[in-house]
């Protein structure tokens, strides 16, 4: 009996990483905004992070969670805000995992070749401003 295995994409690198942040600074800079940056890999383990000096404190804890709840649901952060509702889907998930997820726009997932390989997450801002920097950041590293 032959095993198969299913092809895997190229992992994210730390040059993906310094790439995202990069992106993700630049947009936040470009629009007067001081956010903190995190980059995990497949596996939820940091790649890279960065804070603005000008942020505040919280907002490095923000841009985590917001990469390991998009890493975990393979999802935008923005489309899962209404599943957490009472009457939502995933109502009881976020007490159910060992890292509390956030559900706010500003986390995206990262994909190479169709497979997740990682997921940036942009915390600071107003969440529809975290959600456009990582936006810039993720399609930056399609390109």
């Amino acid at each position: 009996m032959s095993a198969t295995t299913a092809p895997t994409a190229a992992p994210l690198t730390t040059g993906d990483a310094e790439l995202l942040l990069s992106v993700a600074r630049s947009a936040a800079e470009a629009a007067g905004a001081a956010v903190s940056i995190t980059v995990l890999d497949a596996g939820g383990h940091l790649l890279a992070f960065r804070r603005d000096d000008r942020a505040v404190l919280i907002s490095g804890e923000t841009s985590t969670r917001k990469a390991y709840t998009a890493l975990q649901l393979n999802a935008p952060t923005a489309d899962l805000v209404d599943a957490v509702r009472p009457d939502g889907p995933f109502h009881t998930l976020p007490t159910a995992l060992d890292r509390p997820l956030l559900f706010i726009a500003g986390g995206l997932p990262v994909h190479r070749e169709g497979r997740l390989v990682g997921a940036v997450g942009v915390g600071g801002a107003a969440p529809e401003e975290d959600h456009g920097f990582a936006a810039a950041a993720v399609t930056a590293l399609a390109a």
